[in-house]
């Protein structure tokens, strides 16, 4: 309760549906976007649920505008307890048909963001020696696939951060926490407003879930941060161990199916936000995507995850019973 949050991304999909489930704990939620409209609508369900929020227009490609922000936070709302990076931007195309400049300014976005938004964050909470942040990776971190290499390049990147800093923190016995949530594919408006050059509408990897359930992933991990990584949704786990153990064969599963499995039969109108946001003062995309009619607001996975102590002593006094029974009826 009184926690103070910071979510960035906050104006639409995942980071908003996780902005608004700090809030319904109580929290103080200052929402980093850039689109003005998204945010005003971020603004109106944190109040709703029953947070109070805060809306900051940012760049996160901008270490100043992001240093910027987390002054403004820590004077307006408090010290900073929580810290969750989400902001993104991307291109849908084959490789050879992203620009340089496209490329690099959605990885600054993508990546960059993230690590601009880490030291902000890292910078406040460590002289406190407390303090949480949570990187929002995906499935992709582990399993690039095509039509999203800037995607891919970016999370894998985030990774790769996030277990170096993860090291150092723990070298220095640091109280401050790091933890990172994958995430399967997700119902969001990313698939509408993400500069693309696909003949049809990008679409999500099916099977697809609801915002709210990552969100309820990224509150938990937020929670419980000394597990270094959370696979959010069966998909994302099957995705992780099926590229471990049999990563060419993914290649060639993936060159087949990769590019039909990522278009939909839809209008393509994309926004496209590379250089500006999408969600201007017309339009306000909110939480979930185009894809309701078929994404799923469970997952048994995540909650095994959780539970997985309990489970384990149940899959452990279920085998033990098996052996007893089948020991008594050889006698």
């Amino acid at each position: 309760m009184g926690q103070v949050v910071v979510v960035t991304g906050a104006s639409a999909g995942v980071g908003r549906a996780t902005a608004v489930a700090f809030a319904r704990r109580g929290a103080k939620v200052a929402l980093l976007a850039r689109g003005e409209a998204g945010l005003d609508g971020a603004v109106r369900e944190v109040k709703e649920a029953g947070g109070t929020p805060l809306a900051i227009s940012v760049d996160v490609a901008d270490h100043t505008q992001v240093e910027a922000a987390a002054d403004r936070i820590e004077a307006e709302l408090g010290p900073i307890d929580v810290w969750v990076n989400v902001a993104f931007s991307s291109v849908f195309a084959p490789f050879l048909e992203i620009e340089p400049d496209e490329f690099r300014r959605a990885t600054e976005v993508t990546y960059l963001g993230y690590v601009h938004g880490t030291r902000a964050a890292l910078r406040r909470m460590e002289p406190r020696d407390r303090g949480t942040i949570v990187q929002i990776g995906s499935a992709l971190a582990y399993r690039g696939i095509p039509l999203q290499s800037v995607y891919c390049g970016a999370k894998h990147a985030i990774q790769g951060f996030h277990d170096s800093l993860r090291c150092e923190l723990l070298h220095d016995k640091s109280g401050v926490r790091v933890t990172m949530v994958q995430l399967p594919a997700v119902n969001t408006p990313q698939f509408s407003w993400v500069l693309s050059r696909l003949p049809k509408h990008p679409q999500p990897v099916p099977p697809i879930f609801q915002p709210e359930v990552a969100a309820d992933a990224i509150v938990y991990a937020a929670d419980h941060p000394r597990r270094r990584e959370y696979w959010v949704g069966t998909p994302t786990a099957v995705t992780v161990l099926a590229n471990k153990f049999v990563p060419g064969l993914l290649d060639h599963y993936l060159a087949r199916t990769g590019y039909e499995s990522q278009q939909a039969d839809l209008p393509n109108e994309q926004a496209a936000n590379l250089w500006a946001p999408a969600d201007d003062r017309s339009r306000d995309y909110g939480s979930h995507g185009a894809f309701d009619d078929r994404s799923s607001s469970r997952s048994f996975q995540v909650l095994a995850s959780r539970h997985r102590g309990a489970l384990g002593m149940l899959a452990a006094g279920a085998a033990a019973a098996t052996v007893y029974l089948a020991r008594s009826r050889t006698k």
